[in-house]
């Protein structure tokens, strides 16, 4: 088998990637329906209401990390996940009624947000840990990519599928197709042989867990600081494409549905390149984290300069790949750096920063576009990569050598 996808020769490994297809192509195809149903349904074209959403998603995972942390060590990780995705899948099927039968409101879209990142709170660290469960340890790095380019192949498809529905019959389909693909991980987790899963030592009995044991690690990593710092600062101003594109196809370039959601289908060629590519990396660095950053505000401040909607969607191809390279190998380098026991803590950790950082930064993202112009919603972005990036890259090489 291809050094690339070895991490398939594991049965289990197979069901994850598949159910996680599946999943995620509904997923990327609400989130397009999500955005175009705010921006040009429930609201005149507001920026800012489409960050307060964005923001509802992900502000549970700021506030919950330290729990859902404790939950995902805890717990039979597997089992978690079947319920979270049961949730999220619920959620989707009650909002695409409500949008159909044409009584949503934005209230009830703020609603059913924070009701799904709650469910995606519990869902990231036992996801993100649960992969270690599938692989032996030396093969963690290509599982990751691999995981990570599931999700881009979805997110290749998804995008493009969703415009096209909301083009030809409306919006709300859109959500009743998620919520009935949800029902594929939870039968590919049901599916995977128990024996063959590298569980996580047991507990010690009489041990109080603490989400502060996950802290301490991390207080005692500088490399793993290093990436947190990098991936808060590059989700909170740089990832909100969802949003920014929404904005650059209505405002700049004047387009419908299916030309916005044809540009996601663009970074996701990048993005599922860039996942491959991390895939057949042994050894993600520090530097390399750091290098990426600055690639990916310098591409997105070219996006953000795009003189047409073609430019705009070329571009999105070299800026998928290099924000991929930058999160799987964020991704593989803190879970490599993490003993088993504590590996759901420092995820949660992890992701509390990289996706808990999005409620602070969307709706800053969406204000700045309203005011000074949608291609500002991508200025920020790059603005900040680039000087986080530099800054973090020198404070580096100064007090912390990688290994």
């Amino acid at each position: 088998m291809s050094k690339t996808f070895r991490s398939l020769r594991y049965y289990n490994f197979r069901l994850w990637i598949a159910g996680n297809l599946v999943a995620s192509t509904g997923t990327w195809m609400q989130r397009v329906a999500q955005d175009w149903l705010v921006l040009t349904v429930l609201t005149d074209g507001r920026g800012f209401q489409v960050g307060i959403v964005t923001a509802l998603q992900f502000l549970p995972l700021l506030l919950l990390a330290p729990w859902t942390g404790i939950l995902a060590d805890r717990v039979d990780r597997r089992r978690l996940l079947q319920v979270t995705q049961s949730v999220t899948g619920l959620l989707g099927l009650i909002l695409g009624i409500l949008v159909v039968t044409e009584t949503a409101e934005l209230w009830m879209v703020y609603a059913f947000a924070l009701g799904g990142g709650i469910a995606q709170a519990m869902d990231t660290p036992a996801r993100q840990a649960f992969v270690s469960e599938l692989v032996p340890q030396k093969e963690l790095p290509n599982a990751v990519g691999l995981s990570s380019s599931a999700f881009n192949l979805a997110r290749l498809i998804g995008p493009g599928v969703s415009g096209l529905v909301i083009h030809w019959i409306g919006i709300g389909p859109v959500f009743l197709v998620n919520a009935l693909l949800f029902m594929v991980p939870i039968l590919t987790l049901e599916l995977m042989r128990h024996d063959e899963l590298n569980l996580p030592p047991e507990r010690t009995p009489g041990k109080k867990d603490s989400a502060f044991d996950g802290l301490r690690y991390v207080k005692g990593r500088p490399d793993i600081i290093f990436v947190m710092v990098i991936m808060g600062f590059v989700s909170a101003f740089g990832l909100n494409f969802q949003m920014t594109s929404a904005m650059m196809a209505t405002e700049v370039f004047g387009m419908e549905a299916d030309a916005y959601g044809a540009l996601g289908t663009f970074m996701a060629v990048g993005s599922l390149s860039g996942s491959l590519l991390a895939a057949r990396r042994a050894h993600p660095r520090l530097r390399m984290i750091v290098i990426a950053s600055i690639l990916f505000g310098v591409m997105e401040g070219a996006l953000a300069l795009s003189p047409g909607y073609w430019w705009f969607a070329a571009l999105s191809i070299p800026l998928g790949l290099v924000s991929l390279t930058l999160i799987t190998s964020a991704n593989s380098v803190v879970q490599l750096s993490t003993p088993p026991e504590l590996r759901g803590r420092v995820m949660a950790i992890y992701s509390m920063i990289f996706l808990g950082s999005t409620p602070i930064g969307a709706p800053i993202v969406g204000w700045v576009g309203e005011v000074f112009g949608a291609r500002w919603s991508l200025g920020i972005g790059a603005i900040t990569c680039i000087i986080v990036g530099l800054i973090v890259g020198v404070w580096g090489r100064k007090h912390f050598r990688p290994a």
